[in-house]
C-alpha cells in the first residue's frame, strides 16, 4: 500500500487515524513522493514480485491532490519497468476532487477505484467534513456518478462507526441503490492512549503490548458486539435477493473460508505481514496499521523492498499473529474463520482474565455462527458447480443449523 502523499488530505474525518501521522515526519515536511523515490518504488515492486499481473494500490490521505499529471507519470514509469507484466492499479479516494478529466483517465488505464462514504447524507456527514467542517456528501455524490458516467470499475468504502451501525438496511439499500455492486465495511475501532502510556506524541494509542493498562475506545468506535448485528441485518437481506448480484466482502471472505478458497483478506489469515505501507519519502512500515517508530523496517532508497519484506523483523511481526493468540482464542469454535482479526483491535482480556482479546470478538463470532449454514450450502451449491446465488430459492428454515 503506498501513501505517495502521505497523511495529507484536504478532508477533516473526525475519525481519520492517519492525519496524525503528519507529526511522525519534521515541521514543514514536503508531503509529496519525489520522482526518485516513486521511480525507485514502481522498479523494485514490480521487480519483487514472482507473478505475471503486478497490482498497485494508491492511498493517502487523498491520492487526488497529487493532480493528474502525476498519476500520468506512474503509468509512463509502470510501463517502462513491465517487462510485459501485467500491471494493475487501484487507488482510494474520498471522491471529492474527481472531475470529468480524472475518472477519463481511470477508465483508459483500467484504475480499480475505492470510494469512501458512509451512507446517506446524514450518516456519512456526521464524521466525513471538509477542513471548515462543511459536509462532504454532495461531493462524494457529484465524483461518484461522474465514475458511472465514464464507466471507471469502482466499489465503495464504508466506515462503520458509532452512528451508522445502527442503521444498517438503510446504508445497504442507500449503497445498492446509489450503484455500489462492490461494497467494503470497515469496522472503526480506535483506542485511546492509557494513563501513562506512551504513544509517539499521538492522539491514538499504539497497538497493545501484554498487560498493558485497559485503556477507552474513542466515542465514534463501534460498539464491540453491535458490528456482529450490523453485518447480520445486512447479510439476512443479500442472501435472500443480492447474491450473485451485489459483492459484499464480509461475505465474499466468509465464503472463501468456508469453501477452502482462503479469506483473501490479511484480517482473517493465520498470520499476517504482506500488507506492508509505504509512506511518500520511502520509509516502509509492517503494516498501514502499525506506522509507528518501532515497526518501521527501513527505507526503499537504502533497502531493497523485497530483503525488507523477507526480513526476520517481518516475519517475526507476521508469525505474532498467531502465536499471541489468548487461550480463549486458540479454543475457539471460530478460529479458523477469524484467526483473532487484526493485531490492532486486541486489547481487551478474555473472560478468564487473559490479555490479547480482539475487542470486536463478540461481533465476529456471533456473525460467523450466523452465516454458517448458508456458507456450508453455497459451498455444497459450488461443490456441485451450481451457482451460490442459488440460495435463494431455497426454504432457509430447512437449512441445517
Amino acid at each position: 500500500m503506498a501513501k505517495p502523499i502521505g497523511p495529507i488530505c484536504n478532508l477533516d474525518c473526525t475519525y481519520c487515524y492517519y492525519l496524525e501521522k503528519e507529526s511522525l515526519y519534521p515541521k514543514g515536511e514536503n508531503f509529496r513522493m519525489k520522482p526518485d523515490v516513486l521511480e525507485a518504488y514502481i522498479q523494485q515492486y514490480i521487480e519483487s514480485q514472482n507473478t505475471f499481473e503486478v497490482t498497485f494500490a494508491w492511498q493517502g490521505g487523498e491520492p487526488t491532490l497529487l493532480g493528474l499529471e502525476y498519476f500520468r507519470k506512474i503509468v509512463a514509469l509502470q510501463k517502462k519497468y513491465s517487462a510485459a507484466r501485467v500491471i494493475n492499479n487501484t487507488l482510494q479516494t474520498n471522491g471529492t476532487l474527481l472531475n470529468d478529466e480524472w475518472c477519463q483517465f481511470f477508465a483508459e488505464n483500467k484504475f480499480l477505484i475505492g470510494l469512501s462514504i458512509d451512507g446517506p447524507r446524514r450518516l456519512h456527514d456526521t464524521y466525513r467534513v471538509d477542513k471548515g467542517q462543511k459536509p462532504t456528501f454532495d461531493r462524494v455524490m457529484q465524483g461518484l456518478e461522474l465514475l458511472k458516467k465514464h464507466r471507471v470499475e469502482f466499489n465503495t468504502l464504508t466506515v462503520v462507526s458509532a452512528t451508522n451501525v445502527k442503521h444498517a438496511i438503510e446504508v445497504y439499500d442507500f449503497l445498492r441503490e446509489a450503484g455500489s455492486g462492490y461494497i467494503q465495511f470497515i469496522p472503526l475501532v480506535e483506542r485511546l492512549p492509557a494513563p501513562g502510556e506512551k504513544s509517539s506524541g499521538l492522539d491514538y494509542a499504539e497497538p497493545p503490548e501484554p498487560g498493558q493498562a485497559e485503556s477507552p475506545v474513542t466515542r465514534w468506535s463501534v460498539p464491540g458486539e453491535m458490528y456482529g448485528d450490523f453485518l447480520i441485518s445486512i447479510f439476512d437481506a443479500w442472501v435472500r435477493r443480492d447474491v450473485g448480484k451485489v459483492f459484499v466482502q464480509m461475505f465474499d471472505v466468509s465464503l472463501g473460508i468456508w469453501s477452502g478458497h482462503g479469506p483473501g483478506l490479511c484480517l482473517f489469515l493465520k498470520d499476517c505481514g504482506e500488507g506492508l505501507a509505504l509512506e511518500h519519502n520511502g520509509d516502509l512500515f509492517s503494516c498501514d496499521h502499525f506506522v509507528y517508530p518501532k515497526f518501521q523496517l527501513g527505507n526503499i532508497m537504502n533497502e531493497s523492498i523485497a530483503s525488507m519484506v523477507n526480513s526476520a523483523k517481518q516475519k517475526q511481526f507476521g508469525e505474532a499473529k498467531s502465536s499471541t493468540l489468548p487461550k480463549f482464542c486458540r479454543e475457539c469454535d471460530v478460529r479458523f474463520a477469524c484467526h483473532g482479526e487484526c493485531p490492532k483491535h486486541r486489547f481487551t482480556k478474555t473472560p478468564d482474565g487473559e490479555d490479547g482479546l480482539n475487542y470486536l470478538c463478540a461481533s465476529y463470532k456471533k456473525f460467523f455462527h450466523h452465516v454458517d449454514p448458508y456458507m456450508k450450502q453455497m459451498t455444497a451449491f459450488m461443490q456441485a458447480r451450481q451457482a451460490p446465488a442459488n440460495i435463494m430459492d431455497m426454504d432457509f428454515d430447512a437449512l441445517p443449523k
